[in-house]
């Protein structure tokens, strides 16, 4: 939580802030640490909530989105198999004179979910749909493969 939301900034804790905040990648490898892409992209996917059904013929996923637009959110599918669910929810700006925060609790920033897709998810149809706030993403399943036919192999009498 970032203190100074509420008003408590330290002096102490916004110098180490700036510094890990300058810190760079080459002194994060040193130290065996993740880095701060990686720190920030995990934040993004555990604090976003995301419903899986299976459907006879499809794969929905569901994710609350309010006060996105479609321009905030973006469905792609990396390495042919993994669905990537991302965008970024903005602070509105509002400059009045002498208006200030008392209280800052809605989320704000990044978010992403990852999802491997099972082998029979047809990535070639894929639909996103977000209404009141709500995306739902479905994923079309691969027909079933026909079943093999035995091989009726004659058997020769000597």
């Amino acid at each position: 939580m970032d203190l100074r939301v509420l008003g408590l900034e330290n002096p102490l804790l916004s110098s180490l802030h700036h510094m890990l905040d300058e810190m760079p990648d080459e002194m994060e490898k040193a130290f065996n640490a993740p880095t701060r892409t990686y720190v920030r992209d995990a934040k993004a996917m555990a604090s976003t909530p995301a419903d899986v059904k299976e459907c006879p013929n499809s794969y929905v996923f569901i994710i609350d989105m309010p006060g996105l637009k479609s321009g905030d959110i973006k469905v792609q599918v990396e390495d042919d198999n993994v669905l990537v669910i991302s965008g970024e929810r903005k602070r509105e700006v509002e400059e009045k004179e002498g208006a200030k925060y008392v209280r800052m609790e809605r989320r704000v920033g990044k978010f992403m979910r990852k999802f491997v897709l099972p082998e029979d998810a047809n990535i070639e149809k894929i639909s996103a749909v977000c209404q009141d706030g709500v995306l739902t993403v479905t994923v079309e399943k691969l027909p079933p493969p026909e079943p093999k036919k035995p091989k009726t192999i004659e058997v020769k009498i000597a």
